[in-house]
């Protein structure tokens, strides 16, 4: 780790960070799926932050949204005009310390960047995967995560913490492998999709599959899908954003012009916007990987899958300690979804605090700069190390 770098008047960075690479899982030890398919080798791409204490008990685990990747906080080059997604909480002095807790997040499998997903060399035809990868789950992809923790060698973590799909991995960690999470904090997040939020991917998938580039998922040598995973993009990102925030930041503002055009270029601001957000996405990730992460977030059911439907048996496999974080705009996973998983942890009498925070903007509040956010989460873990150190022998 490099000395620390400041990358605005209010904020120290992580400094220098290092994408690292795991592999497991060789033949004949693929792991096994909750499809049934095996799969290996694996490769996670992970990257860490702050230092290891001696009893490893400082362990904090990120795991990433849809879109996002292992790169956390920090930069992999000082020149980096941008830092990792969530740099905004971790670092030194921020609301997950790295001055004090040992921060980890991997990519998850099906991702595209870094780790083994539809992108990356099938072993066995020297060829990219595409669709001959199987579909994977939330659960095979916290499978993948604890044969990395496993890896590193730390048998606790202090706190698991994550948003959207990333707070659906943290449910899934609680009630896989509860003697190993402390604490929890889900945030934006829901034990399964709505029938609305299952619409959304499905259209989004829709057009990807209707892009004649995507060539029934071969298109790694040749022209990709652009024009599909662009539009799926920008779906995607009606969801993420809220009624206000699309009326504060947009309104009917027109894009460079004073009236109307006529035709069908992007005459107002918003669609100028979703124009280039989808651009901009076709540059840095994939469609067949958009594809499997959005499926699996589709067939995420912690009611059906630990609880033979019920969410109370569910969280009855789990000891953690949760801060359950909602927010007031977020019409992906309103709160309501987040209250009905209080009610049935608390059923189970376990510690568990709750807040829905007053946000503006929609379900990607959890990763905008939050003043409430960054003390509720700092004063959780904070308190989850006190008790620990209460009980250590």
């Amino acid at each position: 780790m490099s000395e620390y770098i400041e990358h605005d008047r209010n904020s120290i960075s992580v400094g220098i960070v290092e994408k690292k690479f795991f592999t497991f899982a060789d033949s004949p030890n693929e792991m096994v799926l909750e499809s049934g398919a095996r799969l290996g080798p694996i490769t996670l791409a992970y990257e860490t932050c702050g230092s290891l204490n001696a009893d490893k008990s400082n362990v904090v685990l990120i795991p990433h949204a849809l879109s996002g990747d292992s790169h956390v906080a920090g930069y992999y080059q000082p020149e980096d005009k941008n830092p990792g997604w969530w740099d905004n909480m971790v670092g030194p002095g921020k609301g997950i310390d790295t001055d004090k807790y040992f921060v980890v997040c991997s990519n998850i499998i099906g991702s595209c960047m870094g780790s083994t997903g539809p992108n990356t060399l099938n072993p066995k035809t020297a060829l990219p995967h595409a669709l001959e990868f199987p579909v994977v789950t939330i659960g095979d992809m916290v499978q993948a995560q604890k044969a990395l923790m496993d890896h590193l060698g730390i048998e606790k973590i202090l706190s698991v913490v994550g948003g959207s799909i990333g707070g659906m991995q943290v449910l899934e960690w609680c009630v896989r492998y509860p003697d190993t999470v402390v604490s929890a904090i889900p945030m934006a997040t829901t034990t399964r999709h709505s029938a609305l939020a299952i619409a959304f991917n499905e259209v989004a998938r829709q057009a990807i599959m209707a892009d004649p580039k995507w060539n029934n998922g071969n298109y790694y040598s040749g022209p990709k899908p652009d024009l599909g995973l662009a539009v799926a993009r920008m779906i995607g990102h009606i969801t993420y954003l809220s009624d206000k925030s699309m009326r504060l930041k947009f309104g009917r503002r027109l894009q460079d012009k004073n009236d109307f055009s006529f035709n069908f270029d992007a005459d107002f601001q918003v669609e100028s916007y979703l124009r280039y957000q989808g651009r901009k996405f076709v540059d840095r990730f994939d469609a067949n990987s958009f594809l499997y992460i959005t499926k699996a977030a589709d067939y995420y059911d912690l009611e059906k899958q630990h609880g033979n439907g019920s969410s109370v048996e569910a969280f009855s496999r789990t000891k953690a300690a949760f801060l359950v974080v909602s927010f007031t705009s977020d019409w992906l996973y309103p709160t309501y979804q987040s209250r009905d998983m209080v009610k049935a942890m608390k059923k189970n009498g376990l510690d568990v605090s709750f807040c829905e925070i007053e946000a503006d903007w929609g379900h990607d509040a959890f990763l905008i700069s939050n003043p409430r956010l960054t003390a509720m989460i700092r004063g959780f873990l904070e308190r989850v190390s006190q008790t620990i150190e209460k009980t250590a022998p």
